[in-house]
């Protein structure tokens, strides 16, 4: 499956082109959201290594927490909007062990997650790990601005109103 990312008229003008050289019958999908921004990918990084940093009992590492992340939020949002990814991740990888799929996660496979992800999909990932971190207690860095393509969700003041937060 041919997968582009259209952002500019130039792109645009590729795929035409592309599209005319296809001999039918052919089908074409059109999603929209673009791909996912180099500013969530680095809040995505810099929270791994605070959870990381913050649960060492939980997690060796750094990469461990991004296995986790990947595999715990990753890959349901992906199964739920491409049926192509659940057919495959259904047949071959959920029957696995857990150890298994967290190793897929992780260098030398490094299972493409998030990078599949457009901007949209990544802010709802970024929500989950939020809310499951700061559930346990971890301090995350918020974004000073909404520049990321992300704030918390619920906003930050209902955290701050919340006694499991320590209001």
């Amino acid at each position: 499956m041919t997968q582009r990312i259209i952002e500019t008229d130039f792109d645009m003008d590729r795929l035409l082109a592309f599209i005319g050289k296809q001999t039918p019958p052919f089908t074409v999908t059109i999603k929209q959201g673009g791909r996912r921004s180099i500013a969530q990918n680095k809040l995505a990084f810099k929270w791994y290594g605070e959870i990381a940093e913050q649960l060492p009992g939980s997690f060796d590492s750094t990469e461990d927490v991004r296995a986790h992340c990947k595999l715990w939020h990753g890959v349901p949002i992906l199964r739920e909007v491409d049926e192509d990814f659940r057919e495959a991740y259904d047949a071959k990888v959920m029957p696995a062990p857990y150890p298994f799929k967290l190793a897929l996660m992780k260098a030398p496979f490094d299972w493409p997650i998030t990078s599949k992800m457009n901007t949209k999909q990544l802010a709802t990932y970024l929500d989950h790990v939020h809310r499951e971190f700061s559930e346990q207690g971890v301090e995350l860095t918020i974004p000073p601005d909404k520049s990321v393509g992300w704030q918390p969700s619920p906003p930050i003041e209902a955290y701050e109103d919340d006694a499991r937060f320590g209001s």
